[in-house]
């Protein structure tokens, strides 16, 4: 069965395209290492709710926008694995370098998490 990291973050929505061109060399990496797909999401449609929602969760400012990405593994073994990997490599690939590759947003609003997806549907499932 596969497995799902997700994350929400806050960006300053002027930081778009460096957002894109933070998680695009560090997306590659997870590739690399076994992730089946990664997808960067930037919010087009993201309403406050009544309670909470993802805007509250990132505490987002005004002139932020919600950014949502997930990364599929064939299963928690590989993911577990990779990130081993990817913790070594931060110590010594570029793309981790906060020099060359600046995190553009605030990295202690981040929410993540791994889920195990427990229904699945679509012509690939």
């Amino acid at each position: 069965m596969s497995y799902i990291d997700g994350f929400v973050i806050a960006v300053p929505t002027a930081n778009k395209q460096k957002f894109i061109d933070h998680a695009t060399p560090l997306d590659a990496m997870f590739i690399e290492l076994g992730a089946t797909r990664v997808v960067e999401c930037w919010g087009d449609d993201v309403k406050p709710g009544k309670l909470t929602d993802f805007r509250r969760a990132v505490q987002a400012s005004d002139d932020e926008t919600v950014a949502f990405s997930w990364i599929e593994w064939p299963d928690k073994a590989t993911r577990d694995a990779a990130m081993a990997k990817a913790e070594e490599l931060m110590k010594t690939d570029p793309r981790w370098d906060p020099a060359r590759n600046p995190m553009p947003f605030d990295g202690k609003r981040m929410i993540f998490g791994g889920f195990e997806p427990v229904v699945d549907l679509g012509p690939d499932a």
